[in-house]
């Protein structure tokens, strides 16, 4: 055979027929090409960090300020202008019609009338700070705090920003909480005692319920542990009297020794590690958690400072006491809540916030005093707020002396002090009749990076894995120290 002839029977003879016959090649070829130059511009893929399952004491980023934290959650909506943010213009045009536009909760009872705050506000401290009336114990300790007037969430609802506040995500559940966060980044100056633990109201859980100190994704041990208002104020910790002394002992020997061998037949398994890790704190425990919780240690002086002494006062100076003793044996972080929401008011604000300011004014500013007194703040951050704030506007029958307000989560107040927070200072503002945020405006996507800042901790570098990616506090959305507010 020639050598013309060879290539002919090698090749065919027309360009249809070559591509019939090599098309799968030439596919195959492009294919390739195209995956190659996929990957070249492809992100690179996350890498997964292996969390850690204990609560062993962590080093921070950087210096820490705050060492612990006390939340004084305060659900429902505080309303700024009666409490924090004095309006003269809101009291000089009350009873008119408000000109701006207004996202109403509740259109079936809304007004465009303003209505005036029936409580008379004047300066205070050295800082000159005005707050209402109804705070005369917290007007005592303003030059130890940080008044943020500019608090904005852009949603009216409860629970979608008491998520936003908790999450870091606006209306999103299981997500891990502020107080799991810190504990997972941290760990615990104790280990005889929670890491997180939340201190109930007696009439029961706040709106939310356990979403409000939920562990999220987190193993179980970053969980907030809850202290009843009653004894036993933790289920389960005291054995029956059959069971206790040598007897509790061996069980609880035996119940390790078969938990170990699992966990080595079985390496990685979270929510045995927290398990584990749970029973031997509740061991630790028995001993620790009576020591805490036994305030007949404190003097007279003590329990008349927080109001133990008065009806009103007594169950939230209780607790207010009690997170103070916590935090003074190495707890990172306790969180108080109230029953339901009761800075919700709708309606009969002249009251209804005249009765909870009455409930919680004396025993907050004592536990600013106490924890001052005994050298604490400095290490400790206190936070006091709650998810949103209320309208300017009258809510209800347009009598002033039966009127609510509506929700407002478009401007209001919060405040913090201690743990590297510059007292006696006020941050941002609302407009003349306290509507909306329109200077310095926080979030609490903010607040969040903020407080891990305080602790030493960049919250961008804080990561979780789940789902393939690597979890921040704030989601990854916008977030920034407040670095004003910072001493």
């Amino acid at each position: 055979m020639s050598n013309r002839e060879t290539v002919l029977a090698m090749f065919p003879n027309t360009r249809r027929e070559f591509l019939q016959q090599s098309g799968m090649g030439v596919g195959a070829l492009a294919l390739q090409w195209m995956l190659a130059q996929e990957t070249a511009l492809a992100k690179p893929p996350v890498l997964k960090q292996q969390p850690h399952n204990d609560l062993h004491p962590r080093s921070p980023h950087f210096t820490p300020r705050a060492q612990a934290m006390i939340s004084l959650f305060q659900h429902g909506g505080p309303s700024h202008m009666d409490l924090t943010d004095p309006k003269p213009e809101l009291t000089k045009y009350a009873g008119t019609e408000y000109t701006g536009d207004i996202h109403f909760s509740f259109v079936n009872q809304a007004s465009k009338k303003l209505l005036g705050s029936p409580f008379k506000f004047q300066p205070h401290g050295q800082c000159g700070m005005e707050l209402s009336e109804l705070l005369p114990h917290t007007a005592d300790v303003v030059d130890e705090l940080c008044l943020i007037r500019s608090m904005h969430t852009g949603a009216n609802g409860h629970e979608v920003s008491i998520r936003y506040f908790h999450g870091g995500i606006p209306a999103v559940l299981g997500r891990p909480t502020l107080g799991s966060w810190l504990t997972y980044a941290l760990g615990s100056e104790t280990q005889d005692l929670p890491a997180f633990m939340v201190l109930a109201d007696p009439g029961g859980h706040p709106v939310d319920g356990v979403s409000n100190w939920t562990n999220g994704f987190m193993p179980s041990m970053f969980q907030g542990t809850v202290l009843r208002p009653q004894e036993p104020r933790i289920f389960n910790l005291q054995p029956p009297t059959h069971l206790a002394g040598e007897f509790q002992r061996q069980n609880l020997a035996l119940l390790q020794t078969l938990n170990q061998q699992h966990l080595e037949q079985h390496p990685g398994e979270t929510d045995l590690e927290a398990r584990i890790a749970s029973y031997e704190l509740a061991a630790r425990m028995q001993t620790a958690a009576g020591d805490a919780l036994d305030i007949s240690q404190e003097t007279a002086a003590t329990h008349r400072m927080y109001g133990l002494d008065r009806p009103e006062t007594r169950e939230y100076g209780t607790r207010c006491l009690l997170a103070r003793r916590l935090v003074e044996r190495g707890v990172r972080f306790v969180q108080l809540f109230h029953n339901g929401q009761p800075w919700d008011n709708h309606s009969n604000i002249k009251s209804g916030l005249a009765s909870i300011c009455q409930k919680t004014d004396q025993p907050v500013a004592a536990l600013i005093k106490d924890l001052r007194q005994r050298g604490l703040l400095d290490s400790t951050l206190v936070h006091w707020g709650g998810e949103i704030g209320r309208l300017p506007v009258t809510q209800g029958d347009g009598n002033p002396e039966t009127a609510g307000r509506d929700h407002n989560g478009q401007g209001f107040s919060i405040w913090m002090a201690g743990g590297g927070i510059r007292g006696g200072t006020i941050h941002g503002k609302t407009d003349e009749f306290g509507h909306r945020a329109i200077e310095d405006i926080v979030t609490p996507n903010d607040f969040q990076a903020t407080v891990m800042h305080l602790f030493g901790l960049d919250h961008e570098r804080v990561l979780f894995p789940h789902r393939n990616q690597q979890e921040i506090m704030t989601a990854h959305r916008p977030a920034q120290v407040v670095q004003a507010i910072v001493d």
